[in-house]
């Protein structure tokens, strides 16, 4: 009786740590959103004239403003060696508190200029609209959008500029200065991206009154800092392009500190947001930057219905388009309705990775159920191993039935040859687990990975498309409790079923 004390002393003292953290988390939820859409005392101030440049930066030179193009000035098109029939991009940067371009602008520009020798890439400068308070420089973002219509209006009638060879990229509200910009424009630019597009304020909005696929002829979005469970998106949630791609679920991304984020929000309040947070939300920026460098190692993402469905690895089919590549290379996909895509990713640049499904049929001849065992596998291709992984249980495992996981790899090991699997019932205690750890003891049934087997693994690589079926090396292999390997299938290991299917061809 005394261990089953001690067990649930450490239950209550674990369920009141969560209970702290989220509470944490909730407070500074709500001081976050208080300051940014506290209402405007004067509602007047939110609709100013826009101070909006146009810089067109040169390859030598990405971090700085040596040239502005200015509208119905044709002089400064020359001046600043703009060339109509080549590519042009224009970047538009989001809300700052700061009033100075972030470091990732020079890093986009040098790596559009590095993927195009030949474009034009301007910088566009609201930042006299941007550095106020949220609410009034989201509402900035319609005339600032209009202002930079009229520019490409002015500069397509001035030097014959095809909107096709137009791209506009937008951060934050900058995604939806873009989107107000195609809007206004009588033909749709070639195409916008938004990066991690701003979500308070435009979440929910009507189509006219944020970024939406009718602003260009293609519209493919990032999503990277949507953690709506928190009641916490800085980035908006809803689809809002032709195609939303969700990295890592577009709550979490991978090297990022969110606790650590929370923690500088609730000390030193709304002006800690634009360090806090940047990991997360910025993250949109860079990976469309690697996208632009590693042209041979982008990404790859995947059509799902959510992003539970996609972490338990149903959702690797590049059928009928139900793949895409991340970023610059993307395929331009226009369906009916937006194609919400997800994405594994590592924590720095090159961020690509590996995704690999794993359907395994646990057999028992005890009925487990609801079992969460500690899950480790390890893969052995023609150029490579990744060693020790662990995989992510999403369902609870019940024995004589199909599990699915998802498992991505940080390097291309090749053609995958080997995989050592191996099971290890959990050690952690919850009031579930004790109860089942009692009955376990009174009933005298042996722990699950005692007579759990598994014959076959079946693995589709999602990159290739590849699926292999492994089989246990040795039959008569001990228990999963010990690492057991399996190897391709031989021919005549197929299952009879599958045999007599193949001799009616």
């Amino acid at each position: 009786m005394r261990g089953a004390g001690h067990h649930c002393l450490i239950l209550l003292l674990l369920s009141s740590a969560f209970l702290s953290v989220a509470a944490l988390e909730e407070d500074v939820t709500d001081t976050l959103f208080d300051n940014l859409l506290e209402p405007l005392r004067d509602p007047q101030k939110a609709i100013r004239a826009a101070q909006v440049r146009f810089s067109l930066r040169r390859p030598s030179d990405p971090s700085d403003d040596v040239c502005y193009v200015v509208t119905g000035r044709p002089d400064s098109l020359s001046s600043c060696n703009f060339n109509a029939t080549s590519k042009t991009f224009l970047v538009i940067h989001g809300w700052t508190v700061t009033g100075l371009f972030e470091s990732w602008v020079g890093k986009l520009v040098a790596a559009l200029y590095k993927r195009e020798p030949s474009a034009n890439v301007i910088v566009v400068d609201w930042l006299s609209s941007a550095q106020n308070h949220y609410t009034v420089a989201a509402q900035n973002t319609k005339v600032v959008g209009e202002n930079v219509a009229h520019f490409i209006s002015w500069m397509q009638n001035t030097t014959g500029l095809s909107l096709e060879n137009l791209h506009l990229i937008g951060y934050s509200l900058g995604a939806h200065v873009a989107g107000f910009a195609g809007s206004h424009l009588s033909n749709k630019v070639g195409r916008i991206t938004g990066l991690d597009p701003a979500g308070p304020v435009f979440e929910g909005a009507h189509a006219h009154r944020r970024l939406s696929p009718d602003d260009a002829q293609f519209v493919d979005v990032l999503h990277t800092f949507t953690r709506g469970s928190l009641g916490l998106s800085i980035g908006i949630q809803q689809p809002v392009g032709h195609v939303d791609i969700y990295p890592n679920g577009g709550s979490f991304q991978p090297g990022c500190n969110f606790r650590g984020a929370l923690e500088k929000i609730a000390n030193f309040g709304i002006f800690a947001i634009s360090d806090a947070v940047k990991c997360e939300h910025e993250r949109s920026v860079h990976l469309f930057i690697d996208s632009l460098l590693n042209k041979q190692e982008s990404s790859r993402a995947y059509s799902c219905g959510s992003s539970e469905m996609f972490d338990r690895g149903i959702c690797l089919s590049c059928r009928k388009n139900r793949c895409n590549t991340v970023g610059y290379g993307i395929s331009k996909i226009r369906k009916a309705h937006s194609a919400k895509m997800f994405t594994k990713t590592g924590a720095s640049m090159p961020f690509r990775v590996y995704h690999y499904q794993l359907k395994i049929h646990f057999l028992s001849a005890v009925n487990h159920s609801e079992l969460q065992p500690t899950l480790t596998v390890s893969l052995f291709g023609t150029t490579g191993s990744a060693e020790h992984l662990q995989l992510n249980i999403k369902e609870k495992i019940s024995t004589n039935r199909t599990s699915s996981f998802l498992l991505v790899t940080q390097k291309d090991i090749g053609e995958l040859l080997m995989i050592k699997f191996k099971w290890e019932d959990s050690s952690s205690w919850s009031s579930s687990s004790l109860l089942k750890a009692l009955s376990t003891w009174w009933s005298d049934d042996s722990a699950p990975s005692a007579d759990m087997q598994v014959h076959r693994i079946r693995a589709k690589v999602g990159e290739t498309q590849k699926k292999v079926v492994f089989c246990l090396k040795t039959p008569n292999s001990p228990s999963l409790a010990e690492e057991v390997t399996f190897v391709k299938c031989k021919d005549h290991w197929k299952s009879p079923s599958k045999r007599s299917g193949e001799k009616k061809h």
